[in-house]
């Protein structure tokens, strides 16, 4: 082997060490991963968080979206650091997770479920988004503009004129139908059992005038109909937040500001229409997600 054959060896092996020690001295990937519920809210959400995320930081993103058993195995998750952040309600956190009485106030709820997710588990409870996905009652507009119904209050007033229809269910829970009835004194003209699926078809047809519902169903988009409020706080709070395991927050303390962005920023009917677009369109939940980020000013 003469010299320039030995120079150029020596030369490439010195270039071949010299990667290797550089990728070794590389720092770690920036990373977290994002999970959530199986439901098309949930991954709009969660693709919400992924953008800000992608967009704003260099913090990439893994995704672990739809799982199975929604709360009850997304919570272990967080607990062992297999995810980092995922969108909880309220009332999920506070009644489902650390098993505690029942908060009216909304305000409340939220500081407290905030205060013991920190002290229990570690995690944090970011700003709320600024809607409620709660039970609501939903009634015909027909209604709602002739008699001016806000509240369910209002509608006891007026209930004797109206029929109400919901699932079976509903009428059996301890916290359902009775004790709603019983809360405002509603005496509705007639009940009817409805196929759970059938609802919506139910009220479009006016074959009931109220039924039971969530506050950000997507079907509320296509139908004639209002949410009324629930003003005695019958029904739990379940506003949406974004939670994030403490020690992320430590390692990447940018994604409090970040994620922030979305504080108060959902309301009620965007985020019922954005369901909609997903659960009734079949539109993809990204494209969703980043129309309202870009259409909010956030991206």
């Amino acid at each position: 082997m003469n010299r320039r054959v030995v120079f150029i060896v020596i030369i490439l092996a010195a270039a071949v060490l010299w990667g290797a020690a550089a990728q070794g001295a590389r720092e770690p990937e920036r990373s977290v991963t994002v999970g959530s519920k199986p439901h098309a809210e949930q991954y709009i959400l969660a693709e919400m968080i992924s953008l800000l995320i992608e967009e704003k930081t260099d913090i990439s993103v893994d995704q672990r979206l739809g799982i199975g058993g929604g709360t009850s195995n997304l919570h272990p998750a967080m607990l062992s650091g297999d995810i980092d952040i995922y969108p909880e309600y309220t009332g999920t956190g506070w009644l489902f997770v650390l098993r505690r009485d029942l908060i009216e106030q909304p305000d409340e709820l939220y500081e407290a479920v905030k205060r013991e997710y920190q002290e229990e588990f570690s995690i944090t409870w970011l700003d709320r988004y600024g809607f409620n996905n709660t039970y609501a009652l939903a009634v015909r507009n027909e209604f709602v503009d002739s008699y001016g119904l806000k509240t369910y209050s209002d509608l006891a007033e007026v209930s004797g004129e109206l029929v109400f229809g919901a699932e079976y269910d509903f009428f059996e829970r301890d916290d359902g139908f009775n004790a709603l009835s019983e809360a405002y004194g509603l005496q509705f003209k007639d009940t009817r059992e409805l196929d759970i699926g059938l609802k919506y078809q139910a009220i479009g047809s006016q074959r009931v005038d109220v039924i039971n519902a969530f506050s950000t169903d997507g079907l509320l988009a296509e139908h004639d109909i209002t949410v009324l409020e629930d003003d005695k706080y019958f029904f739990p709070s379940y506003e949406a937040a974004t939670i994030v395991r403490a020690e992320t927050l430590q390692e990447y303390p940018e994604l409090e500001g970040v994620l922030n962005l979305l504080s108060g920023a959902i309301s009620d009917d965007a985020m019922t229409a954005m369901n909609y677009r997903v659960e009734e369109l079949n539109e993809d939940a990204r494209a969703v997600a980043r129309d309202f980020l870009e259409q909010a000013g956030l991206l």
